[in-house]
């Protein structure tokens, strides 16, 4: 099948030739006739597989095909999404495939000044790419209507629910018109997923090109157990072998992803940290230089790590297991993209055994397991020395936060009980009156 047998608008498919693009994908052919029928839909995909694209050509369509004149501060689709990195790469695809059309393509997200995001919505918008944190701080301000939207797109449906944002999607959906046309892709499918579209689709159609929690045939997995102390000089001796071209390191918190940027420092390997504790221009500069290769090794969180859609990682090395088994299938998707060829190597220490045997449940397979390197204890050595000369390290205390985070944790309220949305300052600020029309009003709630 060829993207021409979809019969989409000619701008769309003078800008897929134009990129070279003749073969979809598994799960753009399953998912983008239904949607060009208006069907919602509810899909399951490992990242890599083209599911940006999957909602993105036949959303686009539906607008090409159904011109209409911009509502101020309206929308007539909305994608959600949970990290902001992932956000900007959604809004690129669209900007990229519309290129021939004229297309007004927003990103809203925390991080940035609001006032920014505010002019930006004014005229009204075709397509507004956000995080539910931060969308609803528009909505309140008056700055956003969402009783225009026509089509809704939860991409990383899953993560959505992790990161706590139930209840903004809950709100969100809850200002939206009942008619609208619908929209889910996730790489994996748990059951809180399977409940949420249940309540929010009507009659979808459900498209699959992997079991659900499968991971990439094209990754080579491996796990090398080694003690909890050791893992700094078992990452870079990997790191030192020169089949690694790029590599992506996970840790499970950010102050771990800082240490570990500061050993291999120490060890003269360059290397950048990504975590929702950067600001949103640290972020940007760690990820350029890693699409750039003047870093070749970019240090990350699971939630920071989510948008990061980077050809040429050669090697995803989980530092430290994920808790969560479906992280995994999602960090190691970060390699062997658009067809190449990757590793994940996983270091397991003793207590994180259970991770693991987590993990091979989760993927319904074993993972192979690898030696130590012969050098192993040479090289141990030499870093517990480097770790002896080093300067103190900065303490892990959370720096002051002056401006919204879409990914740190809820403020804790009165009696230890969470309050607010995921990344709400604590301080109390005082709504502007809304603008006629604006649609979303309402008081301010506290725990901001």
């Amino acid at each position: 099948m060829k993207f021409t047998d979809f019969g989409l608008a000619e701008p769309l498919a003078r800008a897929l030739a134009e990129k070279g693009y003749a073969d979809p994908t598994p799960i753009q052919i399953q998912a983008i006739p239904p949607v060009l029928e208006g069907k919602d839909l509810c899909g399951i995909a490992q990242t890599g597989t083209g599911k940006t694209a999957a909602f993105a050509l036949p959303t686009l369509h539906r607008l090409a095909a159904t011109p209409k004149h911009r509502l101020k501060y309206a929308t007539r689709c909305l994608v959600l999404a949970p990290t902001r990195e992932l956000v900007s790469q959604i809004a690129a695809s669209f900007q990229s495939y519309g290129k021939f059309m004229k297309l007004s393509v927003t990103t809203v997200f925390g991080g940035v000044p609001i006032s920014r995001q505010d002019r930006a919505m004014a005229p009204g918008v075709d397509v507004v790419v956000a995080t539910p944190g931060r969308l609803l701080d528009l909505v309140e301000r008056g700055s956003l209507d969402l009783r225009n939207v026509e089509v809704l797109v939860l991409d990383e449906a899953d993560q959505m629910l992790d990161l706590g944002f139930i209840h903004d999607l809950r709100r969100i959906v809850g200002l939206l018109p009942r008619q609208r046309q619908t929209l889910f892709f996730s790489a994996t499918m748990p059951k809180a997923i399977e409940e949420l579209a249940g309540r929010y689709l009507t009659n979808p159609v459900k498209v699959a090109v992997q079991p659900a929690a499968t991971t990439a045939e094209r990754v080579d997995q491996a796990v090398i157990f080694v003690g909890q102390m050791e893992k700094p000089a078992l990452l870079q001796l990997v790191l030192a072998n020169p089949s690694v071209e790029r590599a992506l390191v996970f840790t499970r918190t950010k102050h771990g992803a800082d240490r570990v940027v500061r050993q291999l420092a120490s060890a003269n390997i360059v290397a950048e940290a990504i975590h929702g504790n950067k600001s949103q221009p640290q972020r940007e500069r760690a990820l350029a230089g890693f699409k750039h290769g003047t870093v070749k090794v970019l240090v990350a969180t699971d939630i920071a790590a989510r948008g990061i859609d980077v050809s040429g990682v050669s090697h995803v090395i989980n530092y430290e297991l994920p808790n969560v088994p479906e992280q995994y299938v999602h960090r190691i998707g970060r390699t062997a993209r658009a067809g190449a060829d990757g590793q994940a190597i996983a270091f397991c220490a003793d207590d994180e055994r259970p991770f693991l045997k987590d993990i091979e449940k989760t993927i319904r397979q074993k993972v192979s397991v690898l030696a130590l390197p012969a050098n192993f204890r040479e090289a141990v050595a030499h870093t517990a020395k480097l770790a002896k000369l080093a300067p103190p390290a900065p303490r892990d205390d959370e720096p002051p936060r002056t401006a919204r985070d879409d990914f740190a944790r809820r403020p804790t309220g009165p009696a230890g009980r969470r309050s607010g949305r995921p990344g709400r300052d604590s301080r109390v600020q005082v709504k502007p009156a809304a603008r006629a029309g604006g649609g979303g009003g309402g008081s301010r709630r506290g725990g901001r």
